[in-house]
């Protein structure tokens, strides 16, 4: 707890700082701790745990199926489906690009992509597992998997830590870099059209960029609170009071509707937005943020301009291929 309160002390302080950088082209290649080093067979290992259902109670859920990599990271739901149908209380952030992210989740609880892995598996409402005891038990019953771990990790490796540490690495590769923006960034001025370079503009002049800043657009790790500017009619009807964003972790009433800064990198294919899924479409989106952030009502040009600038942010998705899961030939898991 210590630690999350000392990382939005930190953050915080740079919540309402432009970065200079702002401009920026998204890096291809995602930097990897020192403790968890990108291999070729640890990224095909943590795509088989990624798509693979099994890692739920009842194998129907996998981290796929609430983060489509074959859509924008993401399941285009006001609030994901877990096991038995049942519903969370927040909308899906996109797993494209999440390597950028100071922290995870949208209340910034998780310090890194490995502890984030770690948090859905056992959710109740997510995939329901009792425990990572009972996962790595299951784990060990599919031999394609003892296989797969010893050839990454070594002899009897089944554990949360490297299960975790594989999906994490599979992640970092999920890039999407050469938007239309990352190459006018990159000197192509004719890559965003004259519209798209006014939403920019006005982007940068409306200071979106305090916040929504750097390579990946979602700042140097800031939280922000949201709603900034009260505004009750607004509130009540997108519920934005009812989840308390960091406080629900801290317990703090100083972090009441503190939220991690999403990225905007393919935000036109990730609707609908807020945590909560409550602005169905761009236009509302854009629209909400200048009205409770910014203290600003759009004009219709100006809206249309930035919604065109945002869809210049739709960068290039590295192919993927559905892998074959390790298979449990004439046997399987019994459910709960």
């Amino acid at each position: 707890m210590f630690k999350i309160r000392a990382l939005v002390t930190a953050l915080t302080l740079v919540s309402s700082i432009t970065v200079a950088s702002a401009w920026d082209a998204l890096p291809t290649e995602a930097p990897a701790p020192a403790d968890n080093p990108t291999t070729a067979a640890k990224v095909d290992l943590g795509q088989l745990l990624y798509h693979d259902p099994r890692l739920s109670s009842t194998g129907t859920v996998s981290c796929a199926s609430c983060h489509n990599t074959f859509l924008g990271g993401e399941d285009n739901r006001p609030n994901s489906v877990g096991v038995d149908g049942q519903k969370g209380g927040r909308s899906a952030p996109t797993v494209w690009n999440a390597a950028f992210n100071k922290v995870q989740f949208w209340d910034g609880r998780a310090a890194s992509l490995e502890e984030q892995a770690a948090g859905p598996v056992t959710n109740p409402i997510e995939m329901g597992m009792a425990s990572w005891d009972d996962v790595v038990t299951r784990l060990k019953t599919i031999d394609g998997y003892v296989a797969a771990f010893e050839n990454v990790f070594g002899k009897d490796s089944i554990s949360k830590e490297n299960a975790t540490k594989a999906i994490a690495a599979y992640e970092r590769t999920l890039i999407t870099p050469n938007s239309p923006y990352d190459r006018y960034a990159n000197g192509d001025k004719n890559a965003l059209n004259a519209q798209q370079i006014r939403g920019l503009e006005k982007v940068s002049e409306l200071g979106c960029t305090s916040c929504h800043s750097g390579p990946a657009f979602n700042g140097p790790g800031v939280f922000q609170k949201f709603p900034v500017i009260p505004n009750g009619s607004l509130e009540a009807s997108h519920h934005l009071s009812k989840d308390k964003g960091l406080a629900e972790v801290t317990k703090k009433a100083d972090d009441e509707h503190l939220w991690k800064v999403p990225t905007l990198r393919n935000v036109a294919l990730t609707a609908p937005y807020l945590h909560n899924g409550s602005a169905k479409t761009l236009e509302e989106a854009v629209k909400l943020m200048a009205k409770l952030q910014l203290g600003k009502d759009l004009s219709k040009d100006e809206l249309a301009d930035i919604v065109a600038f945002l869809n210049g942010l739709t960068g290039e998705f590295p192919k993927q291929k559905f892998p074959s899961l390790p298979a449990t030939p004439g046997t399987t898991f019994t459910e709960k």
